[in-house]
């Protein structure tokens, strides 16, 4: 089995994050960056797949400058095979991301696509099911649980609903998005950071893919959260009773 897995390199969810003065995006000076988080454990169920079942190949694919090595070496260190680095300069949109991932899936012929529900920098969650339209696959989004049936021509996928859990059956190929519930991403380990400074991380322009960047969302301005009101000390449950009728407007 061939697993190919996307990998966002987004800014650390516990960094503090600055909005330029001008309103044009954030301040990335000295901003540290990692793998988006539900990327990261799309990566982690790969590895876990491939254990059990012995001989898979995970191979790991992001889209953007080359400062994203830092990222797919991080997969490659947690276990990951090899990785594919399209290069492409600026803000990447989410339909070239899933038309990149398309050219290289007619490549690598993988047998299953993973990746993160969403990215943390622009919560789209569209990528995995645009490319599941382009290529024509199954899909299984929201996943907290990734069962393969007997023959492995096929996975249940167990989803996460408003209502509760739903399972569902895809054939494969197929893409499957993976929730937060889904696992716990292991720590490279030293050996695995050693291991991964020799292992193949391709190059591929985005342009050689024949992928048209062009800008077809315009963000108008970024703006931060407003600042967050003190609160009101209320000496008699009355008080609590009116404030949440008058000023909260929820009773």
């Amino acid at each position: 089995m061939k697993i190919l897995v996307a990998a966002k390199r987004v800014p650390d969810p516990n960094a503090t994050i600055k909005v330029r003065p001008d309103g044009t995006g954030i301040v990335t000076d000295n901003l540290k960056f990692v793998v988006n988080p539900f990327c990261e454990i799309a990566i982690e169920e790969a590895l876990r797949i491939k254990e059990k079942q012995g001989g898979a190949e995970v191979v790991l694919v992001s889209i953007g400058d080359k400062v994203a090595q830092e990222q797919l070496r991080t997969g490659l260190a947690m276990g990951a095979d090899r990785a594919i680095l399209v290069l492409a300069e600026g803000n990447v949109e989410p339909i070239a991301v899933a038309r990149a991932i398309e050219k290289l899936v007619a490549q690598e012929n993988p047998d299953l696509v993973l990746m993160g529900k969403q990215a943390i920098d622009d919560d789209s969650n569209v990528v995995g099911q645009m490319l599941a339209e382009m290529l024509g696959w199954g899909q299984g989004t929201f996943a907290s649980e990734i069962k393969f049936a007997g023959d492995k021509g096929s996975a249940v996928v167990t989803r996460e609903v408003d209502g509760g859990l739903e399972d569902v059956e895809v054939k494969l190929p197929a893409i499957i998005t993976a929730d937060l519930r889904l696992n716990e991403p292991r720590y490279a380990s030293l050996p695995g950071i050693m291991k991964a400074r020799k292992k193949e991380l391709k190059e591929i322009p985005i342009a050689d893919l024949g992928i048209d960047q062009g800008v077809q969302v315009k963000t108008h301005k970024i703006s931060p959260p407003p600042a967050r009101q003190a609160g009101k000390r209320v000496e008699t449950v009355q008080q609590l009773v009116d404030l949440l009728h008058t000023e909260a407007k929820v009773i």
